[in-house]
């Protein structure tokens, strides 16, 4: 790595150094990063940082998702996955009993985590929702339930006329266990007017997931990048993302999500390159020094750059995730049907070069595939 330095002078020097040295970034800095180190250089610094937290592990969970709705009251420029409440008959609203089918359907199968977000339906609100916790973990109490983006959450809250802090008792004794790290797309005002401007704000966002926090619960976060936002709107963003984790520590993990273009109202603006995906997960490695794990979510990069991303800080490729997530195939990802067995999500990680963990939601070991040869996997019929 010191080699690396050789090649460089000034101020990418400098933070080479700092990097090496486990000393934390500026915010001057990480615009550097991002405006002026080449690629090359950005991913042998996020992966001397990765190897570094994690060695050559890269995790991965088996989870299954559930979306209550796509209908919304909110009216975010770049979804494509949303129907407005006034023309709901081109959604889906599923029913109680209706999620509680899919619960059921994975009876007997080793999934550790399910994973519910939709849209902001007003039928479905906090008691709605406080019932289908309560009768998914009757149903299957080993079961981990991450639920309801901050944007969710705060619009049940509301309604509900409750605090932050009460609604969220009230969920989490009802068995929600973590939240994961949606709607967060970019914090600045200026970019949030633009694309997300009547739902929950940064603060607001930001609050919910610190209250989460304080309450014993771990969350996610996100960033969507690569649309109207400037690099220095993005190191704004995880400047917020890590003063509330020095605070708190709650954050398992951060996610760069790829803005893409299709059936949406931002649909004149391009998708960056795969260069720009890569230089978004290094420097969120660098700059995110107190986030344990960064993430991947390999159904909207497809599944090469996914390995790819793997020399480039990232040490999380989300999980088997069975063919029902719709958010980012009907925004035009690569995965239109996004499900992978364990076989084949352990050998996309093994054709990487790195070692396939299989983890649970809070990141504890459920079992180590490192040694395990893939002929062995493709024999075991419990992981196809």
């Amino acid at each position: 790595m010191h080699s690396l330095l050789s090649t460089v002078s000034g101020a990418l020097r400098t933070i080479g150094e700092k990097v090496l040295a486990g000393d934390r970034l500026t915010t001057s800095e990480g615009l550097i990063l991002f405006e002026q180190g080449s690629l090359p250089y950005l991913g042998a610094l996020a992966n001397h940082v990765r190897e570094r937290m994690h060695g050559n592990k890269t995790y991965f969970n088996r989870n299954f998702h559930i979306e209550p709705t796509n209908v919304c009251v909110f009216t975010c420029a770049f979804c494509s996955y949303s129907r407005l409440y006034a023309h709901r008959e081109e959604g889906w609203e599923l029913s109680i009993e209706q999620m509680m089918d899919i619960i059921r359907s994975y009876d007997g199968k080793p999934v550790t985590e399910v994973h519910i977000v939709g849209g902001v339906h007003p039928k479905m609100n906090l008691a709605y929702f406080a019932d289908l916790l309560r009768q998914i973990h009757a149903h299957r109490p080993d079961l981990h339930i991450k639920g309801f983006t901050a944007v969710e959450l705060d619009y049940m809250f509301r309604k509900a006329k409750l605090t932050v802090e009460e609604g969220m008792t009230l969920l989490r004794d009802a068995g929600l266990q973590s939240l994961p790290g949606g709607g967060a797309e970019i914090f600045h005002p200026d970019i949030r007017a633009q694309i997300c401007a009547d739902k929950v704000d940064a603060d607001g966002w930001l609050y919910i997931h610190e209250t989460a926090h304080r309450l014993g619960m771990h969350t996610n976060a996100t960033m969507l990048y690569g649309h109207i936002e400037s690099y220095a709107h993005r190191i704004d963003h995880m400047l917020r993302l890590r003063e509330l984790q020095d605070r708190t520590g709650g954050f398992n993990t951060f996610i760069p999500l790829k803005f893409r273009n299709k059936d949406n109202d931002m649909s004149h603006v391009s998708e960056v390159s795969v260069v720009e995906d890569m230089k978004a997960y290094a420097v969120a490695r660098l700059f995110l020094d107190n986030f344990p794990h960064l993430k991947a979510y390999w159904p909207m990069l497809g599944r090469q750059k996914a390995q790819l991303s793997l020399s480039f800080g990232v040490n999380d490729l989300d999980g088997t995730i069975d063919d029902s997530t719709k958010i980012y195939s009907m925004a035009g990802a690569e995965e239109q049907k996004p499900a992978m067995s364990t076989t084949e999500l352990v050998a996309l990680i093994k054709q990487a070069g790195r070692a396939p963990v299989e983890r649970d939601t809070l990141y504890h070991t459920v079992h180590d595939y490192s040694d395990v040869s893939l002929e062995s996997l493709l024999a075991d019929p419990t992981l196809n």
